[in-house]
């Protein structure tokens, strides 16, 4: 099981087009009862999940994505990105990710969460949710830049005052087989005992300082 878990770990990747297949009640669930299962800060729990399916709301979020998107994110990611993936960030913001069948709005209750631990709290839940919806055959994809608009984003479903929304999820039915995402080996980003010690190849450990 262990073992399935981290395969799943190495293949779970952001999905930003989907199939028009339904996705049932039943596997929401699923998914959100993994997410719950994350730890938070003094076992806060501060999430809230606004499941979104109405096809108009779904829209307007996407109209949300797409315009902070043009207004902002695309002549920022241009050049950053290699020219594939920006083609397919593109595709995405511009009405793909709304597309899914379903949207998850993910919130957090200020209520219940100091900020100084709202990231700690409520990513982790974020990233269950991602890798259970992985783990059932879904696609899914962690997009926060609808947020630039919060308060248009908490109207649209609802939200009172206390609560922020910090992210939209699309769930869905992959539109396209999802190769293994890309990433440098993690000994080219770990060290032995103190920055600046090679991971491989050395065991020499740093003086503490004085």
């Amino acid at each position: 099981m262990v073992a399935d878990l981290i395969s799943l770990m190495k293949t779970q990747r952001a999905c930003r087009a989907f199939l028009s297949e339904p996705v049932s009640d039943a596997t929401i669930g699923r998914v959100l009862d993994a997410a719950v299962h994350a730890p938070s800060a003094e076992n806060s729990q501060p999430w809230e999940f606004i499941v979104v399916r109405d096809a108009e709301r779904r829209a307007r979020i996407g109209d949300l994505m797409a315009r902070a998107w043009q207004a902002h994110g695309r002549d920022h990611s241009r050049g950053r990105l290699s020219a594939a993936l920006f083609t397919d960030v593109d595709v995405g913001l511009s009405g793909g990710i709304a597309a899914a069948p379903v949207l998850v709005v993910v919130a957090v209750d200020h209520r219940r969460c100091n900020a100084a631990s709202l990231g700690s709290s409520i990513f982790p839940a974020v990233q269950n949710l991602l890798l259970a919806a992985a783990a059932l055959g879904l696609g899914s994809a962690l997009t926060t830049i609808a947020t630039v608009y919060g308060d248009e984003l908490r109207f649209l479903v609802g939200l009172p005052a206390a609560l922020e929304p910090i992210a939209v999820i699309p769930l869905g039915v992959p539109a396209r087989k999802l190769g293994p995402p890309r990433r440098e080996p993690f000994a080219r980003h770990t060290h032995r005992e103190g920055y600046g010690q090679p991971w491989e190849g050395s065991t020499l450990k740093p003086d503490l300082p004085d």
